[in-house]
């Protein structure tokens, strides 16, 4: 009895082959038959077998990853109807190589600052968790500590006791002055090669080919079609015209043109945000010799003795963006003081000794507090509403406990107890902390 069984092999050249194994013979041994001539023999079917079940694992696992905290949403709802389903299609699409990106909905989002924001479908972005799963550990071996955007146990306030750690340590404690130099690139997201990001990319995997147990080729096909793919097109407009009003076309979309720019929204975008400037940190860190250097997303903070090595570095940054990532340093943001002027920084102005909250900070702060007041004035509240409520003030809270913010914080406190007495309570922690819990 001759049964026919699927097998690769490879030999310098590595080309693929069918062999016919007699299987009623049972000393046939299905390795042996080609070490003697150097070939390396797998089974395929195995093989196939083995990444369709990696790919189905990690799937839900992305889909458990894009659902948190989006589990209400009329995307998700309907996706969880029969997720299992759905996501073996999925599963099929994209081993095919017939998954196609639907539609988007852009709208803008006027906090914290006006932006236009392209927001996926929601099996869309189980595939950009699916992607982000696989390139951010890889990534993350290469970046550098001080870049704080989008990075697990780092973000704005380890930017801010970063940057004030910078001055600290470069002026000896304010006991000499120091130069803080701050810069922004023009339109980042926008202005995005999606051609040297995607070369970027693969030049990663390329450095990890041999530590990568993903199929690499299922990868590079998503990231092309996730880069390349024009959010513009066929997309569903949320709100008004004139939201739209007043709005830089520097950032927008609709005028980045063909193969630049990057949604704002989607995950990967941020992830790539990160890998896009990557080289740049390097650059100004080990080829500039900044040691007093941080950066999150297109904003630079670098702090040094020296205010004459400062302003060369503005010329010398401004050319690496333009040659190497066809950016362009803001000729509006760029600052430049010494320590005892301090500086705004992530929301925060830095001074000798004392932190504060940003004024812009604040406003957005106290309009937010009035929004839930008249949301949640007087009305019936399921559980999940209110922990978002709770999650909403205590990240308020936790930005004014790390500040000279006393005053602010009594009166914030004050606000908490007189409108949300009926749905939240404060309780005290630790150095003179304190939270919102659920009543």
């Amino acid at each position: 009895m001759t049964t026919l069984c699927f097998w690769s092999s490879s030999q310098s050249g590595g080309s693929a082959w069918n062999r016919k194994l007699n299987t009623s013979n049972a000393t046939v041994n299905r390795n042996a038959n080609s070490k003697a001539y150097g070939f390396s023999v797998r089974c395929l079917k195995d093989s196939l077998y083995r990444m369709a079940l990696s790919l189905t694992e990690d799937l839900f696992q992305a889909y458990f990853d894009a659902r948190k905290h989006k589990r209400n949403t009329r995307n998700a709802l309907r996706f969880e109807m029969n997720f299992e389903t759905e996501l073996f299609r999925l599963r099929e699409e994209i081993t095919n190589r017939t998954y196609a990106i639907s539609k988007s909905t852009c709208f803008i989002s006027f906090y914290p600052v006006k932006r236009e924001i392209f927001a996926g479908h929601f099996r869309d972005r189980i595939v950009h968790h699916l992607l982000f799963n696989y390139l951010n550990p890889l990534c993350e071996r290469l970046f550098l500590y001080d870049s704080y955007s989008c990075r697990c146990g780092k973000g704005t306030s380890l930017g801010v006791k970063r940057a004030e750690h910078f001055i600290r340590s470069c002026s000896k404690n304010y006991t000499q002055n120091c130069f803080i130099l701050k810069l922004d690139i023009a339109g980042y997201f926008m202005n995005i090669d999606k051609h040297i990001l995607f070369k970027k990319i693969q030049d990663i995997m390329q450095r990890f080919k041999s530590e990568i147990e993903f199929d690499q080729d299922m990868v590079l096909w998503l990231l092309e079609k996730v880069i390349f793919h024009d959010p513009t097109e066929y997309c569903v407009m949320k709100g008004k015209r004139e939201d739209w009003v007043g709005l830089p076309k520097s950032k927008s979309l609709f005028f980045s043109g063909a193969n630049r720019g990057l949604p704002i929204g989607n995950l990967t975008s941020q992830l790539f945000g990160n890998i896009y400037l990557n080289d740049l940190d390097h650059f100004v860190r080990h080829k500039l010799k900044c040691r007093y250097y941080g950066r999150y997303v297109d904003d630079i903070l670098i702090v040094h003795s020296n205010k004459e090595f400062l302003k060369s570095i503005i010329s010398v940054a401004d050319g690496y963006l333009k040659d190497h990532l066809t950016l362009t340093l803001h000729p509006k943001k760029i600052y430049l003081q010494d320590c005892w002027k301090g500086v705004i920084f992530l929301g925060r102005v830095l001074k000798p000794y004392r932190l504060y909250v940003q004024n812009r900070a604040k406003g957005n702060m106290w309009k937010k507090l009035s929004l839930l007041k008249v949301v949640f004035d007087g009305r019936e509240k399921d559980k999940i509403e209110i922990q978002r409520l709770v999650s909403c003030l205590n990240s308020y809270a936790g930005m004014l406990g790390n500040g000279s913010t006393y005053k602010l914080g009594c009166v914030f406190r004050e606000r908490i107890e007189e409108w949300f007495s009926h749905y939240v309570k404060i309780v005290d922690s630790e150095r003179g902390m304190w939270k919102c819990v659920i009543c």
